[in-house]
C-alpha cells in the first residue's frame, strides 16, 4: 500500500443490466480498436461495490469516475446512476460526464448534468476532426462558464490542434487523459511524444493525468513506464499531474495495488511535499472534491 493516500482520477463502472444505460466497447462481440478482445473486462455489472472491494487496501480516499456508457442515448442516465451509488458509498467523489459538445443542445445537458453535485468534469469522443469543428469548440467555450474540467482523450500528433484550442479558452481548464494515449514505444515514437507533451505544457490550462500506460504496454515494468511518467512530471512540474488507474481496463495488465506502488515508487525521490500534490491534493484542487 502506498504510504500516502492516492486520489484515482479515472476509473469506470459499468452495468449491461441497466434499460437504457448502452456500453458500445463492451457489447458481446465488439473489440476494442487497440486493445482488441477484452472479454476478462466484460461481466455484466461492475459497480461501485466492486471498485470499493478492489481498492480498499490502497489507501484510495477519493476517486472519480470518466464517462463509460458509450453509445447511451441521454447520458445523463450514466450520471444519475453514478450519483445514486455515490450518495450511499461516497463513490465517486467526481464525475467527468458525457456531452455531445458539438450539438446545439450542449448547455442543456451541461445543466441537466449540473443536477448532480459530483459533477465535475466533461469528456466527449466527437467525429471526426472534432478538436478544429467550430461547432465542437463553441460546446467546450461552455465548460468554462460552468466550472467544469474538460477531461480530453487525445493523440500526441494532435498537440497543436489541441494546444490552440485551450489557448482560444484560457478560462477552460484542460486534463489531458492518459499521458495523450501514446500508442508506440520505440524510441522515435517516444522523442516526437515528448516533443508534443512539451507543447501542451506550455499552455497553463492543460494539465497531465498519468494513466493507461499499461494500454499500449501490457506487460509493463517499473521501467518500461518509467520514462513516460518521468517526462511527463518534468514537462508539467509536479503542480499540473495527477494520476489514475484506468480501472477496470488496466486490470488487464496488472492488478490494482500494482499500479499505485509503480507510481509511488517512481516518484519517490521527489519531496513528500511534491508526491502528496502529485497523489491527492492537485486532484482534489483540480475536481474540486
Amino acid at each position: 500500500m502506498a504510504a500516502i493516500p492516492f486520489i484515482d482520477t479515472h476509473f469506470h463502472l459499468h452495468t449491461l443490466l441497466h434499460p437504457t444505460l448502452r456500453y458500445g466497447w463492451l457489447e458481446r462481440d465488439a473489440v476494442h480498436p487497440v486493445l482488441g478482445p477484452i472479454y476478462a473486462i466484460k461481466p455484466p455489472q461492475y459497480d461501485i461495490a466492486d471498485y470499493i472491494a478492489e481498492i480498499r487496501f490502497s489507501n484510495v480516499p477519493k476517486a472519480i469516475h470518466v464517462q463509460a456508457a458509450v453509445g447511451t442515448p441521454d447520458p445523463v442516465e450514466e450520471t444519475a446512476w453514478l450519483q445514486e451509488m455515490a450518495d450511499v458509498h461516497g463513490y465517486p467523489h467526481g464525475i467527468v460526464a458525457e456531452v455531445h459538445l458539438g450539438r446545439p443542445d450542449a448547455e442543456a445537458v451541461i445543466e441537466r448534468h449540473l443536477q448532480y453535485r459530483n459533477v465535475r468534469g466533461v469528456r466527449d469522443f466527437g467525429p471526426g476532426d472534432y478538436l478544429v469543428d467550430p461547432d465542437w469548440q463553441r460546446g467546450f467555450r461552455l465548460l468554462g462558464k460552468h466550472g467544469l474540467v474538460s477531461c480530453v482523450d487525445t493523440r500526441p500528433e494532435l498537440s497543436g490542434k489541441l494546444a490552440a484550442l485551450a489557448r482560444s479558452a484560457p478560462d477552460v481548464t484542460v486534463c489531458v487523459d492518459h499521458c495523450a494515449f501514446p500508442q508506440s514505444r520505440d524510441p522515435d515514437y517516444f522523442q516526437m511524444w515528448r516533443r508534443a507533451m512539451r507543447e501542451l505544457a506550455e499552455v497553463p490550462s492543460i494539465h497531465m493525468k498519468i494513466s493507461g500506460l499499461g494500454m499500449c504496454d501490457p506487460r509493463w515494468t517499473l521501467e518500461s513506464i518509467r520514462p513516460w511518467v518521468m517526462s511527463a512530471i518534468e514537462l508539467f512540474g509536479p503542480e499540473r499531474i495527477v494520476f489514475g488507474t484506468n480501472w477496470p481496463v488496466d486490470r488487464l495488465f496488472s492488478s490494482y495495488p500494482d499500479v499505485i506502488d509503480a507510481y509511488a515508487a517512481i516518484i519517490a525521490g521527489f519531496s513528500p511535499d511534491e508526491q502528496a500534490a502529485m497523489f491527492s491534493r492537485n486532484a482534489e484542487a483540480l475536481f474540486r472534491i
